[in-house]
């Protein structure tokens, strides 16, 4: 179970601010995913910030699509996406309405549901792996596509739900390059996570995907 953090959820104005503000506070907070057999909840240990049409890393750079339709707001709605044609990634919208940016949620501690993450990620060698990157912390918390748009700030009972949790402190958050990101927005130090949490994903650079003969 959670241990004794605080419960309260967070409201639609803390997502109302700019994507590195967010970002990094949001280190230590608990995400709850309920489901039909019962709440998995993980603490955020790992995060990145991606600033819209300022950022030629994030989804939006080029404008309004479909497929980035949430990212343009209100804030703290979720979107979701599909990557590589096999994987799901969850981020969590900030910043004033009809400015895209969104906080992608890269890892955490599981710290209830376990046995319910477990059954999702059969691979995970251990507790700490069950949502250690992206696409493993979407699939311990059985997160797909049709949570995209859900209104994680929203009253009542929600799918999706992020809580105060135990904020990390200042001293205690690092920064760096995001992962995997190419170009000029491969520069930007806006990974954020918690130091030495062994839950934490490896940094990995940009590697350009070759082309099948």
């Amino acid at each position: 179970m959670i241990a004794p953090v605080d419960r309260t959820p967070l409201p639609r104005e803390f997502f109302d601010r700019p994507v590195l503000e967010v970002a990094p506070d949001l280190l230590g907070r608990i995400l709850v995913r309920t489901t039909p057999d019962g709440p998995i909840a993980v603490r955020l240990t790992e995060v990145e910030a991606y600033d819209g049409e300022n950022d030629p890393g994030s989804h939006a750079y080029r404008g309004r699509t479909a497929r980035n339709g949430v990212m343009f707001g209100p804030p703290g709605y979720v979107y979701v996406y599909f990557t590589y044609g096999m994987w799901f990634c969850m981020n969590l919208v900030c910043g004033p309405e009809g400015r895209a940016s969104a906080v992608l949620l890269r890892a955490g501690e599981i710290v209830e549901g376990a046995e319910l993450a477990r059954k999702r990620r059969l691979s995970a060698r251990n507790d700490k792996e069950l949502a250690k990157g992206p696409a493993r912390l979407a699939t311990a918390l059985d997160v797909a596509r049709d949570l995209d748009g859900t209104d994680a700030c929203a009253p009542g009972d929600t799918p999706l739900r992020i809580l105060t949790g135990t904020p990390i402190t200042s001293d205690q958050v690092r920064n760096g390059p995001r992962t995997g990101v190419a170009g000029d927005g491969g520069v930007h130090p806006w990974r954020f996570w918690v130091a030495n949490d062994p839950t934490v994903s490896p940094y990995r650079a940009h590697v350009p995907r070759r082309r099948r003969s």
